[in-house]
């Protein structure tokens, strides 16, 4: 590859448009290589985002809800322009502020973030680090950003309302690297880490999450991340239900969640007592196995040392072909449903493993590198609500034929469209690439998203 200048002379170009000479390739002289940084975007795709943003009002409302402290030049970029950067910038890939720079000059960035960033720039690298580690970090700002999750997505159930809520509560683990404050080793893990704490619904949104110190067990600190969830959907007219595997197995849920009046089925670990009231699905059947997997289900009562009352346990038990012993499993539930539909109901928990790996995966919200903890609480909450978007998007927007694509997908064939900009005295037009999602496709992503325009928030109750 050479580079080629004309009459000799090294050119100056001004910011953002560059007037050097073009690029060449060798494998074929007849290719010019030019880059125009404030002419082209590789992300035009975020236009159907913001879209969205707008016809339900997501990112505007935090120009209520945070506290700006900034005085003079330092607030020459708004709170929600700033924002928008944050959650935008995640949910195309970009996982910290290092890209704020680039990202700042990109067209596309510019009109999703609006404001002076559409005809000058927006926030700088520094600008986006204070904003995150500072102004979000702040104890009123932190309170509404871990709120936000749930006020957006009260805004789609108020426009398409539930007829049930299904809770599943799971923990993860965030590899942590050198002396970041709240950092521990964890043994089940085995490494150094944190151990955050989610909580999605059935439609995949991530309803809330906390980050907490590596070390702590698996359920600490569930009331926090349950509890306001549950108050938020005290007053709507819904069937309710909860989730939880083994490290959920609690009392104190277990009352709490009856009081509220939610149905519930969480893992029990195995005992000897538990054992001994399946007995008789342990010994191992007679005469040949077959070559195909045998199960039986058992239901009974059964009342813990730590717990008030009895309540209602379901057994599986499934033979194996090979295997010598039994796989078993109990589960501690208010439901009074047939037992293999128990089992099923709860099986169904695993989504939110599936969720909690796509967001790893996807958005990269276990890049957690931040020395001060609370720092790395405000990145998660920004993780978590760039996936909300993500996730309404997918659920609300996206026709049935592509429904299925994951996050991953829709950021490197939606977001990563390639567009060419086009500056008209009243207008700019985004000549956008049809290669992986051509036009019939986002004309039908912009159509669905419209509906939900026109479609006028409920009253939300209380």
């Amino acid at each position: 590859m050479q580079d080629h200048h004309h009459n000799g002379q090294s050119p100056c170009p001004p910011a953002g448009e560059s007037k050097e000479a073009h690029l060449r390739v060798d494998f074929d002289r007849r290719l010019k290589l030019e880059f125009h940084g404030s002419k082209v975007t590789s992300e035009a795709g975020f236009l159907a985002y913001r879209e969205l943003d707008d016809a339900l009002g997501l990112t505007e409302i935090t120009g209520g809800l945070f506290q700006d402290s900034r005085t003079g030049k330092n607030g020459r970029h708004g709170m929600i322009g700033q924002f928008r950067q944050s959650v935008f910038g995640r949910l195309g890939g970009y996982d910290d502020v290092n890209d704020a720079d680039r990202l700042g000059r990109d067209p596309a960035m510019r009109w999703i973030i609006g404001g002076h960033a559409v005809t000058k720039q927006a926030a700088s690298t520094s600008q986006m680090g204070r904003f995150e580690t500072e102004l979000l970090a702040s104890d009123e700002n932190f309170a509404a950003l871990t709120d936000l999750s749930g006020v957006w997505i009260d805004r789609v159930h108020d426009r398409r309302p539930p007829k049930m809520i299904i809770l599943d509560m799971d923990s993860s683990v965030s590899p942590t690297h050198g002396e970041q404050e709240g950092t521990a080793y964890n043994g089940h893990f085995g490494c150094t880490c944190y151990h955050p704490l989610f909580l999605f619904n059935q439609f995949d949104d991530l309803e809330r999450c906390s980050l907490r110190p590596g070390n702590v067990h698996g359920a600490d600190g569930w009331r926090d991340v349950l509890e306001p969830v549950v108050e938020r959907y005290r007053e709507r007219n819904l069937r309710r239900y909860f989730r939880g595997d083994a490290a959920f197995a609690l009392p104190g849920l277990y009352e709490f969640l009856e009081a509220e009046n939610y149905k519930y089925v969480i893992r029990l670990k195995a005992n000897k007592v538990l054992q001994e009231c399946i007995a008789h699905l342990l010994t191992r059947p007679v005469g040949r196995p077959p070559n195909h997997v045998r199960r039986y289900y058992a239901s009974f009562s059964y009342r813990a040392g730590s717990w008030d009352r009895k309540r209602r346990v379901v057994a599986k038990v499934e033979w194996h072909p090979g295997e010598l012993v039994p796989r078993v499993g109990f589960i501690v539930t208010n439901l009074s449903r047939p037992s293999e539909r128990v089992v099923k109901f709860y099986n169904h928990r695993g989504t939110a493993e599936q969720w909690i790996k796509e967001g790893k995966y996807a958005l990269k919200w276990t890049r957690l590198s931040c020395c001060r903890f609370v720092a790395n609480q405000v990145r998660l909450q920004l993780f978590a609500l760039a996936y909300n978007l993500g996730n309404f998007l997918r659920r609300l927007a996206l026709p049935q034929t592509v429904q299925h694509w994951s996050l991953t997908t829709l950021r490197e064939k939606l977001i990563k469209i390639g567009a060419k900009i086009v500056r008209h005295a009243r207008y700019v037009t985004f000549q956008m690439a049809e290669v992986a999602i051509p036009r019939k496709l986002f004309r039908a992503i912009l159509q669905r998203i419209a509906r939900l325009k026109m479609k006028s928030p409920l009253p939300v109750p209380g």
